[in-house]
């Protein structure tokens, strides 16, 4: 096989126990706790019903995690849902899957989350705003690069990155629940956005990326048990931090002051702290968006790479390099088409383009003050197709436990089939929510998502890839 951790024993694998733990908290608190508790504040009645989402998206997301467990031990490939979808319905999901991760889903999340670092570094710097792009590439093309020297240089960062970044929320935490400020809980204004389905759904956002742990699921040593604790302990974690976190933005802004705040976690360093406790909380921002991008790019480029190990079409992805251990042109390609997304929706420019193509096709020009460009437009893009496909994943859990019930699970998730019923439910709810949130950019989705289609056919026209690691 051209990926050399297809074969690796059950406790070989280069990825430890704390690696895919460090990898599950680096991706799921990336930016939106920092960004967005101020527009779910918004769309809530009061301070508790914002408490209650909280809790409750996060018990959702640890019953999902509790079907992906069975599905990545069971099913031991690194690509995650690639492995799934094309077990339970056969190549052309698979294809189509990992052809979406490429084109729209992976590389949009790592595109939103390269602007969230670019605009608290040009904060941090106190550069113009049109550098903003400038960092988000800079981040982007720097750890693409860092991850083609090896595993190892991956793995390695992100440990740091997550260390970092949880010493700066213990800092927030304790400054905010220990304040001493005297705010309010109560609302003084009515709910000014859609309401708490948007706010559920920002949420559930915030605890996404989970499900990327799969992704390396053959270079985690004793995996049967590793990708368990690293999915549930991860979650269970990440859960808690974030009560706490919206806990102290509470104690230190008020209900009030939190809805208009558009940088919680800085404003509320500033208001115990002072204003220099402020900038230091931009910095750690930084750096935790840099912790969610590293993990991205390292778990992500796995799912390209095991496309191209299938599928002919893709085959260059396929190939890993013999020295470093990592899927070089997977992270090449994934690299270049988010520069590509970046340039886009951050340039006037680029922006400008698209509007082009799409009135020359008969569609409406995107209304980019809607978005307000750069995060919110590349994650109100990229969110309803991956909705779609959690869902298929949920649907594809039964799919397997009837085709496949008499393959050995290492663990299985517990009360079925209560927990992949409800996370069909959350899935579905997700993707009505992102369908109702991204209507003016469906056309825009569609058609590079409808574009794998007919790539599938002409890949199996191509017969079988031949790619080989690259010495």
């Amino acid at each position: 096989m051209s990926d050399p951790t297809h074969s690796q024993s059950e406790e070989q694998g280069p990825l430890s126990l704390w690696d895919a733990i460090s990898l599950v908290i680096g991706i799921v608190i990336g930016s939106t706790i920092y960004k967005t508790p101020g527009t779910i504040g918004s769309n809530v009645s009061d301070p508790w019903t914002m408490l209650g989402l909280w809790a409750l998206c996060g018990g959702l997301s640890f019953v999902g995690a509790l079907c992906y467990a069975e599905l990545a031990t069971t099913y031991s490939r690194s690509g995650g849902e690639y492995n799934y979808l094309t077990r339970a319905f056969g190549p052309w999901a698979g294809f189509l899957f990992g052809w979406s991760q490429l084109a729209i889903i992976q590389t949009g999340s790592i595109g939103a989350l390269s602007y969230v670092f670019a605009e608290y570094a040009a904060e941090v710097f106190q550069a113009p705003k049109s550098s903003v792009v400038w960092f988000a590439l800079g981040a982007v093309v720097g750890l693409t690069l860092l991850n083609m020297l090896g595993v190892h240089a991956g793995r390695h960062t992100q440990k740091l990155l997550v260390l970092a970044k949880l010493l700066g929320l213990l800092m927030l935490i304790v400054a905010g629940l220990t304040s001493r400020a005297e705010v309010s809980l109560v609302a003084t204004t009515p709910v000014s956005g859609p309401g708490w389905p948007l706010a559920m759904i920002l949420v559930l956002y915030a605890y996404g990326g989970w499900n990327d742990a799969a992704f390396v699921t053959a270079e985690v040593r004793n995996r049967s048990r590793n990708i368990p604790l690293a999915l549930l302990s991860g979650l269970g974690l990440i859960s808690v931090v974030y009560l706490l976190v919206n806990l102290a933005y509470l104690r230190t802004l008020g209900f009030e002051g939190l809805r208009q705040s558009q940088r919680p976690a800085a404003d509320a360093l500033s208001a115990v702290l002072g204003e220099h406790a402020g900038r230091a909380m931009s910095l750690l921002v930084m750096v935790s968006a840099l912790g969610g991008l590293n993990g991205l790019i390292l778990a992500v480029s796995r799912v390209h790479a095991a496309v191209g190990a299938d599928h002919a079409l893709f085959a260059y992805l396929g190939r890993w390099s013999a020295r470093t251990k990592t899927p070089v042109w997977s992270l090449l390609a994934q690299g270049l088409i988010t520069v590509v997304m970046i340039l886009a929706v951050g340039t006037r420019d680029g922006r400008g383009l698209i509007d082009g193509g799409l009135q020359q096709v008969g569609l409406k020009p995107i209304p980019w003050d809607q978005y307000f460009g750069g995060f919110d437009t590349l994650f109100a893009a990229s969110a309803p197709i991956f909705w779609l496909f959690f869902l298929s994943t949920g649907v594809a859990y039964f799919v397997l436990r009837v085709i496949d019930r008499n393959r050995q699970r290492p663990f299985k998730a517990p009360w079925f089939p209560l927990c992949p019923l409800l996370f069909c439910g959350m899935s579905a709810f997700g993707l009505y929510s992102a369908v109702n949130y991204a209507a003016p950019l469906l056309p825009l989705i569609a058609i590079p998502f409808l574009a794998g289609l007919p790539l599938y056919w002409i890949s199996r026209l191509l017969g079988k890839p031949t790619a080989e690691p690259i010495i």
